[in-house]
């Protein structure tokens, strides 16, 4: 009998992809690797009380999560205090998180890893006490998030289409980003806070971020011509934007990048908000910090 002891969560909504395969497949293989098991659905409202008080008191080791980001996030966030490591099956939209630590995309191969058991400690942070562990921000990625929710159909056309949209319809907005011994203020497209190193499908926004650094990569997308903001972003996301020590001339910088473990930044104009590519209610500031060692992620 082996010594661990999985729960899988399924979101049924997630992603494109249909599901009635996926519950298949765990139980074949997860029966043939002598591993007990049980299959549950997600909760929508991201109450696992219940399900905590299960895994307590029926020791079980492993929780897999099958589903995108916003899954990532409910799961680990109400669970994370508990020994326990987490897996992923990636079928959401964007998935980021999988991506960035190099997860397998397909079902078979993805569980062939969660059977390995070999797990890593991930970083999360907070944006005012809301939980985060992927990437957050707040100006017109957020935007695109927000009209991204009130879509029906979802997948990577459709947010490349609420993405060319806003960018036609974008404006700068006014922050002042305060750290502990420097602060400045801004006019700039968006700021991302990030975890893992994109927005998801491979789409990367932080080339040097990683999962267990104890740093959070932040970059602020200045006010520029709209006709060089693609130019710009290219050449970021390519890896050619250095990290800044934020002693250089920032007015002649497009995109500031750099790392810290925790910031504050006053959103002058409201800008809107996502976590984890979810719209959430904006704020006037918002309070952001490292959760250091956060959950145990099998990758």
């Amino acid at each position: 009998m082996s010594d661990r002891k999985i729960v899988y969560l399924v979101n049924p909504i997630s992603g494109t992809s249909k599901k009635e395969g996926i519950k298949k497949l765990i139980e074949r293989e997860t029966t043939a690797q002598g591993i007990p098991y049980e299959i549950y659905a997600t909760n929508a409202a991201g109450d696992y009380d219940l399900l905590k008080d299960k895994i307590l008191a029926e020791g079980f080791t492993d929780v897999v999560m099958i589903g995108g980001d916003g899954t990532v996030n409910q799961v680990t966030n109400a669970l994370r205090d508990l020994t326990i490591r987490f897996g992923i099956i990636p079928f959401g939209s964007g998935n980021g998180l999988a991506l960035a630590a190099g997860l397998p995309s397909k079902p078979q191969q993805a569980l062939a890893l969660i059977f390995a058991g070999q797990s890593k400690k991930v970083d999360a942070f907070l944006v005012n006490d809301q939980y985060s562990c992927m990437l957050s921000g707040v100006g017109l990625d957020a935007q695109v998030a927000h009209d991204f929710a009130s879509k029906q159909s979802r997948g990577l056309i459709m947010y490349t289409q609420q993405s060319l949209l806003n960018y036609f319809k974008a404006h700068p907005y006014q922050f002042e980003v305060v750290l502990d011994n420097f602060s400045f203020f801004t006019d700039a497209f968006f700021i991302s806070i990030a975890n893992s190193n994109q927005f998801g499908n491979n789409v990367t926004i932080a080339p040097q971020a990683s999962l267990n650094d104890g740093l959070l990569d932040i970059v602020i997308v200045q006010k520029m011509n709209k006709a060089r903001l693609p130019f710009a972003m290219l050449k970021h996301m390519n890896g050619n934007n250095k990290l800044q020590q934020l002693v250089e001339d920032m007015k002649h910088k497009n995109i500031l990048y750099f790392q810290t473990p925790s910031l504050i930044i006053k959103n002058l104009k409201l800008a809107p908000l996502h976590i984890d590519g979810e719209p959430k209610e904006t704020s006037e500031e918002f309070k952001i910090e490292i959760l250091k060692d956060c959950f145990e992620l099998i990758q």
